[in-house]
């Protein structure tokens, strides 16, 4: 990775402006803040008639609105981490289509991973990926749709790889550890409890069979009852463990699995 790598800042608070400028200088002395802004108007007018650095950090929410609102007036070539104070189902799908979000106050760690992914995102071909659906999304917002996470980012040593949300039969949750299992039985760690995928996969799709399991449509081979009003789940790729839904969830279950 290039020492010389170029970053515009977008935000409206001074404090956090300086704060963010503050620890990118002590994580990546040799980065270049090119500009800083504060609106929507000012990042516009500089981007239309400038280089585009190499990557954004922006604020949501402006002093003259979304930050979305750039991507409506210039194309936008350079990866984006996004920055807000507000954790909602909205922000969290902006991360699907962006490297990272920063929710404020910064916290260093958070700022050391969101910077490790773009590191490695910018120097292989999934870059182009995270840039092409910013318009969609804003127009989500606008009509309150909620847009559900369509891939992951897996580590492994040094890189990160693509896994689509299709290609995943169901997760499970095991010490603290949330493993995603493919259709053609792959295991990948993932980043998030299930607690949180269930809010971000889509309920057509996927469905919480229980604390530890959350299972794809598609991975179901045959759906059996089990004692006291319980359901057994029979799956594909096989579960190591028992996929059982509990009585209180069993019509609810039935219900999802037959629309």
């Amino acid at each position: 990775m290039s020492s010389k790598i170029k970053i515009i800042l977008i935000e409206d608070e001074p404090y956090n402006l300086r704060l963010l400028q503050g620890m990118i200088q002590k994580l990546r002395p040799g980065w270049e803040v090119v500009e800083t802004f504060e609106s929507v108007k000012g990042s516009v007018e500089w981007l239309k008639s400038n280089p585009h650095p190499d990557l954004f950090f922006m604020d949501i929410q402006l002093v003259d609105g979304l930050c979305f609102s750039i991507f409506d007036q210039v194309k936008v070539n350079g990866l984006v981490i996004f920055t807000t104070a507000f954790d909602n189902y909205a922000i969290r799908a902006f991360k699907v289509n962006s490297i990272d979000y920063l929710l404020k106050p910064f916290k260093e760690k958070d700022l050391e991973a969101a910077i490790e992914k773009f590191e490695n995102l910018s120097a292989n071909k999934y870059k182009e990926e995270f840039n092409h659906n910013y318009t969609e999304i804003l127009d989500a917002i606008r009509k309150g749709e909620k847009k559900y996470r369509e891939r992951f980012l897996i580590s492994k040593g040094a890189a990160y790889y693509m896994l689509k949300v299709e290609d995943i039969a169901y997760f499970f949750s095991e010490n603290r550890m949330t493993t995603a299992v493919t259709f053609i039985n792959q295991h990948y760690v993932v980043d998030f409890p299930l607690e949180t995928l269930e809010n971000e996969l889509d309920p057509g799709v996927f469905y919480r069979a229980s604390r530890q399991l959350i299972v794809n449509i598609h991975a179901i081979e045959k759906i059996e009852n089990y004692f006291s009003g319980k359901l057994k789940v029979y799956l594909t790729p096989p579960f190591a463990g028992e996929a059982v839904v509990s009585r209180l969830k069993a019509t609810d279950f039935k219900e999802w699995a037959g629309r």
